[in-house]
């Protein structure tokens, strides 16, 4: 496979994932910003920095209202990271790549982002956000479901992988990251109410609140919940899930290509890192800080795959 055709199918999943990623930030932002209304601008100032598009944002607005806020991070076509930019890059190297692709997943990318531009020509009104980042994580899914349903599993999947589950672990991460570090202003508040409905948003924001209660029962707890999100290997947005499924498919490109490279060998040991930790290890280094750590090393590992697979060629 060309370089260039791996390096499309890599950035047209991390897109698609980074759309969505983005829509759930927001419902995360809308909801702790309810419970939390006399700090709401903080609170969607601490989202902006999560994404990633706080200096943008700061370049052309003065305040961090909910309106402002919210058309920024879904409608902004000059902001690199809004949903409707993430969708038409989606799109973009979707038909770079149209030939790698089943007729099923490009039908679905391509509506995806025709129905996209429709629901987001206009500002979305408070009252409707919910259902417009529900169609958003719906359009994606269906992208998903064609690509389970109907892609060989081959080099093109593989990279397919790689790119969805790169983008994945790190939003799990930033997602982790904004409620522990950014929005828990005060140690009092630990074990709140507030502290706990927060924490609970955060479970709906990665779609694992369900799940969550499977194993917990009613209990909610930031030790709980932080090892179900980072160490919980049968949670599809762990971290962990997310780091074995990248090692696993840069091995069977090893197995394909009979070639070992650096980036195979940085995500076993990135694997292996989380599968020795314990909960009690990052919370005792901080989890701010291991999160930092975590999404500089997710960061290196996509350069190095870039680098490996030649995506610039």
């Amino acid at each position: 496979m060309l370089g260039k055709t791996a390096g499309g199918l890599f950035w047209m999943f991390r897109y698609l994932e980074r759309c969505e990623n983005n829509a759930r930030l927001i419902d995360a932002g809308f909801r702790i910003a309810l419970t939390r209304s006399a700090t709401a601008k903080s609170e969607w100032k601490s989202i902006l920095t999560t994404a990633g598009s706080l200096a943008d944002y700061d370049d052309r607005h003065d305040d961090y209202s909910s309106a402002e806020v919210v058309d920024f991070m879904l409608r902004d076509p000059t902001n690199p990271s809004s949903v409707i930019s993430t969708m038409k890059q989606a799109r973009d190297n979707a038909r770079l790549v149209r030939t790698a692709l089943t007729r099923e997943v490009w039908e679905a990318t391509n509506e995806s982002w025709m129905t996209l531009k429709q629901i987001l020509a206009a500002p979305v009104a408070e009252q409707d956000l919910p259902d417009v980042l529900a169609s958003i994580r719906r359009m994606s899914a269906q992208v998903r479901g064609a690509t389970a349903g109907t892609m060989l599993r081959n080099d093109v999947f593989n990279f397919i992988r790689l790119g969805t589950f790169i983008e994945r672990a790190d939003n799990t991460a930033r997602i982790l990251d904004v409620k522990y570090y950014l929005l828990l202003p005060s140690i009092a508040q630990v074990g709140s109410a507030i502290d706990v409905m927060q924490w609970e948003t955060i479970l709906r924001t990665v779609s694992a609140q369900r799940a969550y209660r499977w194993l917990n029962g009613a209990e909610i707890s930031p030790s709980n919940i932080a090892e179900f999100l980072i160490l919980y290997s049968k949670m599809p947005r762990s971290l962990i899930f997310c780091s074995q499924k990248i090692s696993d498919n840069l091995g069977y490109l090893e197995q394909d290509y009979g070639v070992s490279l650096a980036s195979h060998e940085a995500a076993k040991a990135s694997t292996q890192r989380l599968r020795k930790a314990s909960i009690d290890q990052i919370f005792d280094q901080g989890l701010h800080e291991f999160i930092q750590e975590f999404t500089a090393q997710n960061s290196r590992l996509a350069a190095q795959i870039e680098h490996d697979y030649r995506f610039l060629e």
